[in-house]
């Protein structure tokens, strides 16, 4: 009986194993082909969000939209653009669709918007960027904001842009998350309310009808499914803190269904249709609002991951590990920063400090970078960002926090749990008290120690409320830096570049007298400079 069991079970194994894996010649090739085009450079993604042809363009012509924010990076670093056709408050689009409802309004502050005469004309603005794109060799992907809450933002207890909130919404209050103006134990941010509640069928019906009618309609080479605008799928996140198992389910099927439709779509013309997600670092938070990246990427359900976006909570190096670990490439998305101070905020937007952004990020193993809210066509940055050996000799500024922790909370009530970043900066400072060490750390993606030429390197420590240079005794890697010069707030130290590795460089501050105020420990920067 014993024998005759295994033998049953041996032929189940047999018979059953091929059966779960097997796949026609032509999904085989399918997978074979969006693997290959996955992994195809991109040195810089540029995310568009459409608001070129809503706000920017004085006439309604192919040649003025593309002026804004395109043409000039014909002789870029850009391989691939991925563009937003608008999509707010989920479903509105500047662009044709048998499902979606088009955003061409003029009213108020979008008067300028060209939407509806490029209709009339037979085009749109998805499909002159798809034509510049094919003509320039960019890769084109249509954005998708998974969930859009700007039109949630409420204004004396009226909505503060009313065009912005689709007829949809307006038709099943039902399926929003909340009811107007009300707020939520599980977030921060006070416009969720108007997010769509996927765990609703008719919701999973339309976001996936949107996606197919797209993919039928445009000659795109993928579509991003952007669930970073905005981190709100379900109504137990807002209520219980937490979505469901059954909503995580829910969400993966509705995956599955775009995985299984788009790869249809590919295989009818020949060429696969690419599914790139941007998601949180955070596979534990992810799950806390209903995304289960792991198993999307274990189910072949993704072929690109772009990680970060209002916040950012671990090392690039985590989120590369784990997409290598299903052969998925992953971006490092870099977008404006968020911190209060508009000094340190401006510090941080310069070329310099994308430049050490994007060091860091090649340095960890990422497969480009990924750029979103930055629009000058003509800024450096372009043409810099992607190609790392010319990076390394360029002058860039590094700091402990760029981003800012502020918007953690705004999508998950107790979400910095999960950040494992430093966060100083003048949104998170520090009080000093006399000999106790302050600590952070610097990450820094280039070797100084072995450089050539040679760069010249400052350390910046900005306390207030300092009474005098010699006050303060500041460490890096476990050493002093003495010499400190003060330039108002800061403290300047040039430490020989050998001082600091690749990597995280920890910074710790520490008070000799007691001093009343407390001083506080407000920023540090690096800047490395090369002759």
């Amino acid at each position: 009986m014993r024998k005759h069991g295994l033998l049953v079970l041996a032929t189940i194994i047999l018979v059953a194993v091929p059966a779960a894996s097997r796949a026609t010649d032509g999904e085989r090739s399918m997978r074979e082909m969006r693997r290959e085009a996955a992994h195809r450079t991109r040195r810089i993604i540029f995310n568009n969000d459409g608001n070129d042809a809503v706000y920017q363009c004085d006439e309604a012509t192919r040649e003025e939209l593309l002026s804004k924010r395109t043409a000039p990076l014909a002789d870029s670093q850009v391989d691939a653009i991925f563009y937003c056709p608008w999509s707010a408050g989920f479903g509105q689009f500047t662009m044709r669709s048998d499902v979606a409802e088009l955003f061409d309004t003029t009213d108020r502050i979008f008067d300028k918007n060209i939407t509806g005469a490029l209709v009339q004309q037979g085009t749109d603005p998805l499909q002159i960027m798809v034509q510049w794109c094919r003509e320039h060799d960019v890769e084109i992907f249509w954005s998708m904001r998974m969930n859009d809450v700007h039109d949630g933002a409420i204004s004396d207890g009226e909505l503060y842009y009313p065009e912005l909130f689709p007829q949809f919404k307006r038709d099943h209050p039902e399926y929003l998350i909340g009811q107007q103006g009300q707020r939520f134990p599980g977030l921060g941010s006070g416009r969720c309310w108007s997010g769509v509640n996927y765990a609703e069928q008719a919701v999973r019906d339309r976001a996936f009808a949107i996606i197919e009618d797209v993919c039928n309609r445009y000659d795109i080479d993928g579509i991003e499914l952007d669930f970073f605008r905005h981190l709100i799928y379900f109504r137990n996140h807002a209520t219980e803190g937490a979505a469901s198992r059954q909503d995580l389910e829910k969400m993966t099927n509705l995956l599955r269904r775009v995985r299984r439709m788009a790869d249809e779509v590919g295989a009818a013309r020949g060429r696969p249709i690419l599914i790139s997600v941007r998601v949180p670092d955070s596979v534990e938070l992810s799950e806390r609002v209903g995304l289960n990246i792991q198993r999307w990427l274990a189910d072949d359900l993704v072929d690109i991951m772009t990680v970060s976006g209002y916040f950012r909570l671990r090392p690039w190096g985590d989120s590369v590990a784990l997409g290598r670990r299903y052969g998925v490439p992953v971006y490092a998305g870099l977008s404006e920063s968020r911190v209060g101070d508009d000094e340190a905020r401006r510090a941080r937007m310069t070329p310099q400090a994308y430049r050490a952004r994007a060091m860091n990020a090649w340095q960890d193993g990422c497969a480009g970078i990924y750029l979103f809210n930055l629009f000058n066509p003509t800024s450096p940055i372009w043409r810099e960002l992607g190609e790392v050996d010319d990076l390394r000799t360029m002058d860039k500024t590094y700091f402990a926090a760029v981003r800012g922790p502020r918007a953690i909370g705004g999508f998950l009530t107790g979400g910095e749990e999960y950040n494992e970043l430093p966060t100083l900066c003048p949104d998170r400072p520090e009080e000093l008290h006399r000999g106790e060490a302050e600590r952070t750390r610097v990450e820094i993606g280039e070797g100084l120690g072995a450089a050539e030429p040679e760069p010249e390197v400052t350390l910046s420590v900005q306390i207030t409320g300092l009474q005098e240079p010699g006050d303060v005794e500041v460490q890096v890697n476990g050493q002093q830096v003495t010499g400190g010069v003060r330039d108002e707030d800061w403290l300047r130290f040039t430490p020989q570049h050998e001082l600091f590795a690749v990597g995280y460089n920890d910074v710790e501050v520490t008070l000799r007298a007691e001093r009343e105020p407390a001083p506080v420990w407000r920023d540090v920067r690096v800047d490395v400079n090369y002759p």
